[in-house]
């Protein structure tokens, strides 16, 4: 594609993407199109292909659990059959619903809905202890609420609250009355729901306020916890799902538990009706491909995508998910294979060591501080391609072909909801990746002190032996080290070498760092962008991961023989290259925790010196920023 070179010193982004934005077509069932999002295309026909060969018989696998995934796809792809069977799997579930008479009912039937992840007014989950993270340990969280995130609800975004909400009670009212609740009847649901919803909102954490981990970490005794409320007896449910009454349970959202009994009190038939509508949004789309079509509108115009997927890609996505770790390995091992997996090792330990260096020679950190920070890297945990061994969970995952698809992802979902909370009280599985190899993505997870690299995203334009060693470290360098300066990003600093919350810092370099992390916050807070503005705030931790990963990959890039700075800053553009609806951008903007794509391009280049030097950018150019408003932490 070709660059315009004489842009360059104005906008990085449009001058490297801006032809390639000009032809690219967003894809109906797609909200954007781009870098990331072709490599996710690729693979998907890829994966897609071959499951039909095996679904059709016409490859087979002597893996068991390979071929029960197989199975799921098949029963996924019985659209016809699921169009004369009608909503009976549907209301079978429903009729458990519809039976609550009171609270007490509910308490009655709580463990299994959790187990089947149908509604709970309490979240639960299992991770990492974070001040004990060998030992996996109890969160407790709140519920989703309808509308992508709490700020929906105040008064600024008044006119989006209402328009999405109508909408949204729109394709909920279709749904109802297509699966045999009288007009009355869907209004009087929907009506109960959105005011259950509102009880809800004020109390749960914004994605702002989820963003910062520090605030995750609340330990109540489980008799504390029960204090929540007197509707329901959450002392019970924790005893039944882990089979104990364990020492903690970390609260992660301790306002909505203040809250809990005036959400619940006086208000049951509000959350019956709150949970019949969530258990229909859950399950509509495995009944017949019109309800599919109905149930996905409003997260169609969330993201601004024209279409759903087609039938053939719906069952492909939900067999890979409910297998992923399967999939994941079957991708790596067919697509990637044992010499990239120790290439792309070895380039991560490249960037550890470039890290360490950049740490041993920093000047605004103390002794302690540095020391502390190089064993952290000494103890990383790193995973690339694939795991080395998949999780026993999958070798009880069954399919029975001659049930509903509902009735098969109720079972699968018990099964693995079940070994999630065995886990409880259990020593931490490190290693257990928690992304399927065929994600084009990557993490670092903090509390286990781990960088994890999926095969996916080991590709072109992010790593590809066609490509220069300078374009390969604007690509998958970046990204690399991205993933390590996560465990020195804002969140990622307060664990220490082994995963724990354990402030290993000086009390004079951690208020150097905060204040540095300031200027990141102030760098992006209120730039203009798809007609409405970046909160810095939300995106701090992804800015100061990419900032010390453009960094530390120019400074490996700059070690090879072959170094071209050019091609390094050009590649880095490259990968961020992204055409969406605008729906999905403001969508972005208020919930993820990265920057846009354009800005993480062009701002993070301008706080390089070699950019400056690179495409000779001086003062008056629009690309040009003083060296004292250049924020760099790592």
């Amino acid at each position: 594609m070709a660059i315009n070179k004489d842009l360059i010193k104005d906008d990085l982004y449009e001058a490297v993407n801006g032809e390639w934005i000009k032809e690219a077509q967003i894809p109906d069932d797609k909200p954007a199109t781009g870098g990331f999002n072709d490599l996710v295309d690729d693979i998907d026909k890829q994966m897609m292909a071959d499951f039909a060969a095996y679904a059709d018989g016409k490859e087979t696998s002597d893996d068991d659990r390979f071929n029960e995934m197989i199975k799921l796809y098949r029963v996924a792809k019985k659209f016809d059959l699921r169009k004369k069977v009608g909503p009976k799997p549907l209301k079978r579930m429903l009729s458990s619903v519809e039976g609550l008479q009171s609270y007490a009912d509910y308490q009655a039937q709580w463990r299994n809905w959790v187990l089947a992840g149908m509604p709970s007014p309490v979240a639960f989950d299992i991770d990492a202890d974070m001040k004990n993270a060998t030992v996996y340990a109890l969160f407790a969280g709140a519920p989703s609420l309808i509308l992508p995130d709490k700020s929906y609800y105040e008064a600024a975004k008044k006119a989006q609250h209402d328009q999405l909400l109508q909408l949204w009670s729109g394709m909920v009212k279709e749904l109802l009355t297509k699966i045999g609740y009288s007009a009355d009847q869907a209004d009087k649901l929907i009506t109960n729901t959105k005011a259950f919803d509102a009880l809800l909102a004020p109390n749960v954490k914004s994605a702002e306020e989820a963003a910062d981990y520090s605030k995750m970490y609340n330990p109540r005794s489980v008799a504390e916890l029960a204090q929540s409320t007197d509707q329901l007896d959450l002392a019970a449910i924790i005893k039944d799902l882990v089979k104990a009454t364990p020492d903690k349970v970390i609260v992660m959202e301790p306002a909505y538990f203040k809250a809990l009994d005036g959400i619940l009190k006086d208000h049951f038939e509000l959350f019956k009706s709150w949970a019949l509508v969530n258990v229909v949004r859950d399950n509509a789309s495995y009944l017949d491909d019109e309800l599919r079509e109905i149930n996905g509108r409003y997260s169609r115009a969330l993201s601004g995508s024209k279409k759903p997927v087609s039938q053939e890609k719906f069952a492909y996505y939900l067999a890979r998910d409910m297998f992923s770790q399967v999939a994941g390995d079957y991708y790596g091992k067919k697509y990637f294979g044992p010499q990239a997996k120790a290439d792309v090792h070895h380039m991560v330990e490249q960037m550890v060591k470039v890290y360490k260096g950049r740490l041993a020679n920093n000047t605004w950190l103390s002794k302690a501080t540095r020391e502390k920070a190089i064993l952290k890297l000494d103890k990383l945990g790193i995973q690339v391609g694939y795991p080395d061994k998949i999780p026993a969970l999958y070798d009880k995952l069954k399919v029975d072909e001659q049930e509903s698809l509902i009735a098969n992802l109720n079972q699968l979902t018990v099964v693995a909801s079940k070994e999630m909370f065995a886990r409880w009280n259990q020593p931490v599985d490190r290693m257990r990746w928690e992304m399927s190899a065929a994600t084009v993505n990557a993490y670092y997870h903090p509390f286990k002190n781990i960088i994890v690299f999926p095969a996916a995203i080991l590709q072109a334009p992010f790593y590809s032996l066609k490509q220069t060693s300078s374009q390969n470290y604007g690509g998958i360098g970046a990204v690399i080290a991205h993933e390590i300066s996560h465990a020195f990003d804002n969140n990622g600093a307060l664990f220490d070498e082994y995963g724990n919350l354990n402030n290993w810092w000086t009390p004079e370099d951690l208020a150097h760092f905060k204040k540095l992390a300031q200027k990141m916050i102030d760098e992006f807070d209120g730039l203009p962008i798809a007609g409405q503005q970046v909160n810095g705030k939300l995106t701090v931790s992804e800015n100061i991961a990419d900032g010390g990963g453009l960094s530390c990959a120019l400074e490996a890039a700059k070690q090879e023989d072959d170094f071209n700075a050019k091609e390094f800053f050009i590649n880095w553009a490259t990968i961020w290259r992204m055409k969406a609806t605008q729906q999905y951008e403001q969508l972005l903007l208020s919930i993820d925790v990265h920057a846009p794509q354009k800005l993480r391009a062009n701002v993070q280049a301008q706080n390089q010196a070699d950019f400056y030097i690179a495409f000779d950018i001086q003062p008056g150019d629009k690309m040009y920023k003083a060296p004292e408003d250049r924020v760099n932490i790592w």
